[in-house]
């Protein structure tokens, strides 16, 4: 049988790149030791990926990651045979019956004094946590400095993004051109589901949607069901999915076969300005909260609720620090990658609108990657 190549593994170039990013925020935080967490919870895989090329199928694993030295890998025993482990690039990989335990007895072996953790806030196995405290530890929250750490892309990553974006631009234009009067909303997010496990995103999707009637949108996020989708709703599909390199991108357009009410009519051409000024002051040197505050005026001078932030970074992880919003002044580099889609909606919460794009933070603004303009699209179209 023959060996297939991720043609988006990393070269040794780009994992050296990595490393020595991460262990610059670890001197900086006084760590002498990182764990990095990754678990198949949606969207929150993708550290251990990108700290050891290890994409897992099922289950969690670790990265122990020393200031100086060689890193292990740790999976669980019970998944020894589950997920590809020859495409780790981490030379000692460990299979305890216990990850908390085994790793908590080599780092007070190594004599560790100050172990940062990325995941301790979301991802984290609650039994290896409990057992590494146990162990008398000092335990440092590690999610932000981590990801401020690989919050600007090599060019490798972002062929990568790139791939990534044309395989959901695909999904989008495929749901629009299947579209038809009176099929379910899961059957049209079918179209797009074959098409993106075909292009090999395994489970790197999050595919969800917003709709209303009489060309308005509802403020919830919803799964598709078995309802019949009809002329007068308008609809977002919102894809986000992550291709064979394993970096999310988020994209999506309104879909309203008859157009869109007077209000939500209103609230697009307030997006169409939010992003109009993304373009602008998306740029590095900027921080993220000047780009919230800057982007998010036309939704705030119309009196529209923000149903949270104006976006987030994004990378291997789904949603990565910072969020493009108050409290963030965390300065934007050249290449860094984000997803930008202000859910906002009316004061009676009875009109809404939501629906994504992927930025690359440029040195004089903004590029969108999707390179599809914004505008209210009607089914049945072969091309953006």
């Amino acid at each position: 049988m023959d060996n297939y190549i991720n043609p988006f593994a990393p070269s040794r170039a780009e994992i050296e790149r990595r490393y020595t990013n991460v262990r610059k925020a670890m001197q900086q935080a006084g760590l002498d030791y990182l764990i990095v967490s990754g678990s198949e919870y949606t969207g929150f895989e993708g550290a251990v990926r990108y700290m050891c090329g290890f994409h897992i199928l099922h289950r969690y694993a670790y990265v122990v990651v020393p200031l100086a030295g060689d890193p292990v890998a740790v999976f669980p025993r019970e998944a020894t045979w589950v997920g590809d482990h020859g495409a780790t690039f981490v030379e000692r990989r460990e299979f305890p019956a216990h990850c908390g335990e085994w790793m908590a007895d080599f780092l007070k072996g190594k004599g560790a004094r100050k172990v940062g953790v990325y995941g301790l806030e979301y991802v984290m196995n609650v039994r290896d946590y409990a057992a590494l405290l146990k162990a008398g530890l000092e335990l440092a929250d590690f999610d932000t400095p981590f990801d401020y750490a690989r919050a600007q892309k090599s060019e490798e990553e972002l062929a990568s993004v790139r791939h990534s974006m044309e395989i959901n631009k695909a999904g989008v234009l495929a749901v629009l051109n299947a579209y038809r009067d009176g099929m379910t909303e899961a059957a049209l997010m079918g179209v797009a589901e074959e098409l993106f496990a075909t292009a090999c995103t395994a489970r790197k999707t999050m595919d969800m949607m917003c709709s209303g009637p009489d060309g308005s949108i509802r403020p919830q996020m919803v799964f598709p069901t078995g309802r019949a989708l009809r002329d007068s709703d308008a609809m977002v599909y919102g894809l986000e999915i992550a291709g064979e390199g394993g970096h999310w991108v988020e994209f999506s357009r309104v879909l309203a076969p008859r157009g869109v009410d007077a209000v939500t009519r209103e609230m697009f051409t307030a997006y169409q300005e939010f992003h109009e000024l993304a373009k602008l002051h998306m740029k590095a040197g900027a921080t993220a909260e000047e780009v919230h505050r800057a982007c998010s005026k036309p939704l705030l001078d119309r009196g529209y609720r923000l149903g949270h932030v104006s976006g987030h970074s994004i990378g291997m992880t789904m949603i990565e620090m910072p969020r493009i919003g108050e409290g963030y002044d965390f300065v934007l580099p050249e290449n860094m990658v984000c997803s930008m889609h202000p859910h906002i909606m009316t004061e009676d919460r009875t009109h809404s609108l939501y629906f994504q794009e992927t930025y690359r933070v440029g040195r004089d603004g903004g590029e969108p990657l999707s390179g599809v303009p914004i505008k209210v699209y009607h089914g049945g179209e072969t091309s953006f």
